[in-house]
């Protein structure tokens, strides 16, 4: 080892006390015989008895020369046992002896002279094993070599968990010498090293003998005080032949490049699960509002502590927009997130406001390159370019925000908006990954705010278009009291077929009309068109109900591929009576005072367009206050329940006292219709009323 060192496992030198043996000497097995001057055996120890053969009785009093070398040997032995005796020195060698077995066996001997206080001689002579020395010198020397050219950094503590003995590799880890580490504990030479868990990791090894593999440690050394490293220690209890514990062995690897690997890939399947999270929970909808809130809610608040999602207004009303160098970016808000930041929050545009960013602003800078922004360590000089006034950069100031990144939204070529992003609470600045998973969530999002703001400005063109084709009527005609709703499908944008008509005509009668032409689209939109323009003008000729739906019938067969169903009643407020027949359409419900609603039992027919069919008409009776509800299949028809089960639902939210038929309608839509249904739907209300003049 690089150093042992002079302090041994103890670490201090002054004595206190007894202390357990060490188990070296009973590794050796030394033997002990002490001769007088004749050279004959006067003390035999136990490992003597043990290494020559000999039992004490056996050996005691005999000439030693006899009995424990070979008679070839005998002269030389003499003179050797002389030269100790007559001079006073020391020998030192090996030298074969003789068992009582017979058997010979290569010996270490230490032979000295000794004088007691009568001045009597008698020779000492330490006698060990050849085998086993060669067996105790090859192991050190393994040892030592290894240690020392151990890429490992390798020590060891003593009991007090002081440094006793580091190897040259440790040395240059810690970029301190072995004497340096001598006597000191870890926290004492590296204090710039998290050492407690360090020292209870030594203390449970001291303590249960089972070793520790893979202990982690970060720190800084001398020898590299500018980085942050790693390392990976393994701690063993050492223990001598007796079982006496030593201390703690330690093993030490720099990880540094591994461990930083590890925090990259981890980053990475980070990023990877961010944007896994973003794909499952951005353009759940082809809303333009909840798709640009679903984006912030994912970088909150794992990003940033506070995002906003803005589009240009061109952007969001359908054209596209490039910014030159001095003009200024017009910005709608459409959504805003944040994670404990009330006062950052406060400083963002609320959603639906329009706000104008000069052309100094980042988030201006951002949208007409269509480049990242990334400011990592905000000052006070930057806080003005970010925020939208001089008020909010006030807020922005006080809530302490740090590192800002503005992400421009992109799809298909064209900037849309950006990604606002602010770190508040959390206290690492905004670094390359956070813009790598901040481009990823962004590209992503963007497709997705695109697709909404197509699909809203699509839907907003469909609904105009619907509607212009929808009548509009008196609230009140001749006879009868009228309350009408269209509401378009939340599912798709397209336009739909369904109709309703109110037709006055002479009498003081009344046509009501309810249609759904099947499939949507314009195909669909242009057969509806076309039908209520033929119902209106058979209407004018005052028909009956069955016999205007047959010519409604051939009309529909002349159409592409169209079939639609229809109600068509004629109301007479002098008879108090109400004609209705019925092409394939839903039955109208009847209210009546005093009565439960009904479902009006009606021939169904079969659809328009179908042909080869007659209609009939059937007569119902309909007195001033009662009450006919007509409506297309959206309202009750879903996918999750029974057709009964849902005109039940109907028949009992119209059950009870009479109310304005404009709440009725609200409440029916309200409850009836649910936003996935892809259906559009069309109900008309009409409430008999006594004739003028009557």
């Amino acid at each position: 080892m690089s150093a042992a060192g002079s302090a041994g496992f103890g670490g201090d030198a002054s004595p206190r006390g007894p202390e357990r043996p060490s188990g070296l000497l009973d590794v050796l097995n030394v033997a002990s015989v002490v001769l007088d001057t004749e050279g004959r055996i006067v003390l035999w120890s136990p490992q003597a008895e043990e290494l020559f053969g000999y039992t004490a009785p056996e050996a005691l009093g005999q000439y030693a020369a006899r009995i424990m070398v070979h008679e070839r040997h005998l002269d030389l032995v003499v003179k050797l046992f002389a030269d100790v005796m007559k001079t006073g020195q020391s020998w030192a060698g090996a030298f074969p002896i003789r068992r009582k077995d017979g058997t010979t066996r290569l010996v270490e001997f230490r032979n000295m002279r000794l004088l007691d206080d009568r001045g009597d001689v008698y020779a000492l002579g330490l006698a060990v094993d050849r085998s086993t020395v060669r067996r105790l010198e090859h192991d050190v020397a393994l040892s030592t070599r290894v240690i020392r050219q151990s890429p490992i950094g390798l020590a060891v503590l003593d009991t007090e968990l002081r440094y006793v003995s580091v190897n040259p590799s440790l040395e240059n880890m810690n970029g301190m010498s072995a004497e340096d580490h001598l006597g000191r504990t870890v926290r004492e030479v590296l204090p710039l090293v998290e050492a407690a868990p360090l020292e209870e990791a030594a203390r449970r090894v001291l303590e249960t003998g089972r070793p520790i593999v893979g202990q982690s440690a970060t720190g800084r050394t001398p020898a590299d005080p500018d980085e942050e490293h790693t390392w990976s220690l393994s701690l063993y209890r050492l223990e001598d032949a007796v079982g006496a514990v030593l201390g703690v062995a330690v093993s030490v690897v720099d990880v540094t490049e591994q461990y930083r690997a590890g925090v990259e890939a981890e980053a990475a399947r980070r990023r990877l699960a961010a944007v896994a999270d973003a794909s499952a929970r951005i353009g759940t909808t082809l809303e333009l509002d909840r798709t640009a809130h679903e984006l912030a809610g994912v970088a909150v608040p794992d990003l940033a502590d506070i995002a906003a999602v803005d589009l240009l207004e061109a952007v969001v009303k359908g054209r596209r927009s490039t910014l030159g160098p001095a003009e200024p970016a017009v910005m709608r808000a459409l959504a805003v997130q944040a994670h404990d930041a009330p006062r950052a929050l406060r400083a963002a545009d609320p959603p639906g406001q329009v706000a104008r960013y000069g052309p100094d602003r980042l988030v201006t800078e951002c949208v007409r390159t269509g480049r990242p922004v990334l400011v990592a360590q905000v000052t006070d000089e930057d806080l003005p370019r970010i925020a939208r006034s001089p008020e909010a950069a006030e807020l922005l100031r006080r809530a302490g925000v740090h590192s800002y990144l503005a992400m421009p939204l992109i799809a298909r070529g064209e900037v849309l908006g950006a990604l606002d992003l602010k770190r508040v609470g959390n206290p690492l600045p905004f670094d390359e990954d956070d813009l790598l998973l901040a481009r990823e969530l962004a590209a992503r999002a963007a497709v997705q705010i695109d697709n909404a703001r197509w699909y809203q400005n699509a839907r907003d063109a469909a609904l105009t278009l619907q509607r212009s084709l929808l009548p509009s009527h008196p609230p009140v005609t001749g006879g009868l009291e009228v309350a009408s709703r269209y509401q378009p499908a939340e599912a798709t944008s397209e336009v739909g077929g369904d109709w309703f008509d109110v037709i006055e005509l002479e009498g003081c009668k009344t046509a009501l009309v309810v249609g759904d032409v099947m499939g949507s689209g314009i195909a669909a939109a242009a057969s509806m068109g076309r039908l209520r323009t033929a119902t209106n003008t058979l209407a004018a000729l005052d028909l009956d109900p069955a016999f205007l739906l047959e010519h409604l019938d051939r009309t529909t067969a002349g159409l592409d591929q169209a079939i639609a169903t229809c109600l068509y009643a004629v109301h007479d407020p002098h008879r108090r009576q109400c004609r209705i027949a019925n092409a394939g359409h839903l039955p109208p419900v009847r209210l009546r005072a005093g009565r439960p609603p009904e479902l009006l039992d009606l021939p169904t027919g079969v659809p328009l367009g179908v042909g080869g069919v007659a209609f009939s008409t059937t007569t119902v009776d309909l007195d001033p206050g009662d009450r006919l509800v007509f409506y297309t299949d959206g309202l009750v028809e879903t996918r999750r329940h029974p057709l009964d089960e849902r005109l039940d639902a109907l028949l009992a939210l119209l059950e009870g006292p009479d109310r304005p038929l404009e709440e009725v309608c609200d409440l029916l839509l309200r409850t009836l219709h649910e936003p996935e249904n892809a259906d559009d739907v069309a109900l008309l209300i009409a409430r008999a009323t006594p004739p003028e003049g009557a």
